[in-house]
């Protein structure tokens, strides 16, 4: 079964919704938005903007999938470097309430075999808080080694926070 599919417009008022319901779940790990952020209008500006980045090859959005196809998060490959790089940074949450079910696991499989195969990039990076050790597990079972930690990386929360950087390379 798929767990990832490409972001459309149509999906604004389902991704909306699921912010709205998970931001409580999600603020330890995300900057501070503005409110339009969480509305449907404002996702439907974010995913233009999404879409927009994929046209010019920086980026390839995607929503998460649950086991009955509904969306249950999004994962994106954001800034995608081509040349002698040839690599993409990974993004991923996924809604409270469908955490631990394998989601965001299988959804990362899935982006790394895109990346690989698809787009042809050479590495794909992640970063986490230090103490996000969910997605630390996911990004471990996926491949992913850790190779530094990043001081004031980005800023979550409202202020500049160390992140463990991990990446996996393509055995190609």
């Amino acid at each position: 079964m798929t767990t990832l599919r490409l972001i459309t417009p149509d999906d604004s008022a389902a991704v909306a919704l699921l912010l709205q319901e998970s931001r409580e779940h999600l603020a330890p790990w995300e900057p501070v938005r503005p409110e339009q952020f969480f509305s449907e209008e404002g996702q439907r500006a974010e995913i233009g903007a999404s879409l927009e980045s994929l046209r010019q090859g920086s980026r390839v959005p995607f929503v998460i999938l649950d086991d009955d196809g509904a969306v249950a998060g999004r994962l994106n490959i954001n800034n995608i470097v081509r040349g002698a790089f040839e690599s993409g940074s990974l993004g991923y949450w996924v809604a409270a309430g469908r955490t631990g079910r394998g989601l965001a696991g299988r959804a990362v499989a899935e982006a790394v075999e895109h990346a690989f195969t698809e787009l042809g990039l050479h590495r794909l990076e992640a970063g986490t808080l230090l103490h996000n050790a969910a997605s630390q597990r996911v990004l471990g079972k996926n491949g992913f080694t850790e190779f530094g930690m990043a001081p004031r990386y980005l800023k979550i929360q409202g202020r500049w926070q160390d992140h463990r950087l991990f990446q996996r390379l393509n055995e190609d």
